[in-house]
């Protein structure tokens, strides 16, 4: 019966029945095309990261600001920054390949240099890698040209796009086995070094940056980087600690030199040779890392990314290192990409808010021109509750509509959008959107949400209505009636 009611009320006041759908339609619509296109955004930025450059998890130094594989996210201070080395590289790596789920695990030396080729100097992002566990780990690498880098041999490998804009400024294309200079600069000083240009690739989908990448063998990366590979501990003899004891006088002064000769027959070229050949003894080689700068890490499929992170930040705190997602090892056009999804929808809420506000006024009209109306119901018996389930129930029934009519019209628009077939040219935009042309998709959750997003406004838009409507004494309405 209340249903029914709620039917025949809807039907009778046409006028505002349709007003109210339009405004939630409308909304629902913006709701519906703004977080597909931001849903989709993110997910083309999601796989170009993880299968071209930063794998699903990526282990890093502990470090007070947000790091990612090139810097940190401030750039108002990230060119004061040195990215840290990973402290207890291999114990690290032996823990996390016990983590289940875990598919492939590389290391990753990463620094910024001057690429200097036929006359051309740009700067350059590089990634220093053992091109054995590189490759497996990012299918979204294709080789172009030559081959791919291997595990101990130097050489570098140039995008595609870099190629081709040294070519169009230089007029002389690289080619394989071309020496590539690279510099860097230091305040201490400079490092510079010389590879073959052993390939040239490029990324699909590539994300912004990634045009500047040079991959490089890891031992030449660390030299540019200038890191430290390792160090070792090594026990001194108690007569060289002796020495620091002896009377600094002693050390240089004019001392007896009988007893240095005493036995000056036994001294020959042979015992010179024996002595500088003797190999020095060591108690103990401790190799602590500090020869890469990240691990990165490939998840195998339905593998939860937060679950893994959570077990690999409880085992691996202790030593100094914590795990992070692809989002954060990518920088600032992945936290963008979520900051303006956030903003967009902080905006639908304002938007709402307006619209509930006008919703509120045009159902107040509404209750008020239905005083007659109510007041007989509740002299005849009807409860508060009654009232206030007929009105929801109206109200419910004009937002499930207007959310499925907002929802078709975003599809539609959705549709039309895509045959427009759009070509983004500003390179940060279509990073930030997740390639270079808008294809959108239509997702059944985005579609479920906005369905719920709708009935959710006509219902705050009822609260103070219903309430107004309950206050009404039916005396007075049927007098006024």
């Amino acid at each position: 019966m209340t249903w029914f009611m709620a039917f025949r009320n809807i039907w009778r006041n046409k006028k505002n029945s349709v007003i109210i759908i339009v405004l939630i339609s409308v909304i629902t619509a913006i709701f519906f095309i703004g977080n597909s296109i931001l849903n989709r955004s993110n997910q083309g930025l999601k796989q170009s990261f993880i299968e071209n450059l930063t794998g699903d998890i990526v282990i890093e130094k502990v470090n007070d600001i947000s790091m990612n594989l090139f810097g940190i996210n401030t750039p108002v201070i990230d060119e004061f920054f040195t990215i840290p080395a990973l402290p207890a590289y291999d114990t690290v790596m032996e823990l996390v390949k016990q983590i289940p789920g875990i598919s492939h695990t590389t290391g990753q030396v990463s620094g910024q240099a001057v690429l200097d080729l036929h006359g051309s100097r740009q700067p350059v992002l590089i990634c220093g890698i053992d091109g054995g566990e590189y490759f497996d780990l990012f299918p979204g690498i294709v080789l172009e040209e030559g081959d791919f880098l291997k595990t101990g041999v130097p050489g570098a490998m140039m995008t595609k796009a870099m190629a081709d804009q040294i070519e169009k400024s230089r007029g002389t294309r690289p080619g394989i086995g071309d020496l590539v200079l690279l510099t860097t600069a230091y305040s201490w000083g400079v490092k510079i070094r010389e590879v073959p240009l052993v390939g040239i690739y490029s990324y699909t989908n590539p994300g912004q940056l990634m045009d500047q990448i040079v991959l490089l063998d890891a031992q030449d990366a660390r030299i540019l980087s200038a890191i430290q590979v390792a160090s070792a501990e090594v026990e001194v003899s108690d007569d060289a600690l002796g020495l620091l004891d002896d009377d600094i006088d002693d050390l240089f002064g004019e001392g007896d030199d009988s007893e240095l000769f005493a036995e000056e027959e036994s001294f020959s070229i042979n015992y010179l040779e024996q002595y500088l050949s003797a190999e020095t003894e060591t108690e103990s080689v401790d190799v602590s890392g500090g020869d890469w700068n990240f691990i990165l890490i490939k998840l195998q499929n339905n593998t939860s990314v937060n679950r893994v992170i959570r077990e690999l930040n409880k085992q691996l705190s202790a030593y100094g290192v914590m795990a992070v997602g692809w989002r954060t090892a990518a920088g600032l056009s992945a936290i963008l990409a979520l900051l303006v999804q956030t903003l967009f929808n902080a905006g639908i809420v304002l938007i709402s808010i307006a619209c509930i506000i006008a919703i509120i006024n045009i159902l107040l009209i509404a209750v008020f021109r239905r005083t007659r109306e109510i007041g007989t119901l509740r002299a005849i018996g009807a409860s508060d509750g009654y009232i206030r389930s007929l009105i929801l129930c109206e109200n419910t029934v004009l937002s499930f509509a207007a959310g499925i009519v907002g929802v078709v019209m975003g599809i539609v628009l959705i549709s039309v959008i895509n045959d427009m077939h759009i070509v983004i040219r500003n390179d940060l935009i279509a990073s930030v959107l997740g390639g270079s042309e808008i294809n959108l998709d239509v997702s059944f959750g985005i579609s479920v949400t906005s369905l719920f997003v709708a009935v959710v406004l006509g219902f705050l838009a009822s609260l103070y209505p219903v309430q107004m409507a309950v206050k009404i004494d039916p005396i007075i309405a049927v007098r006024q009636g």
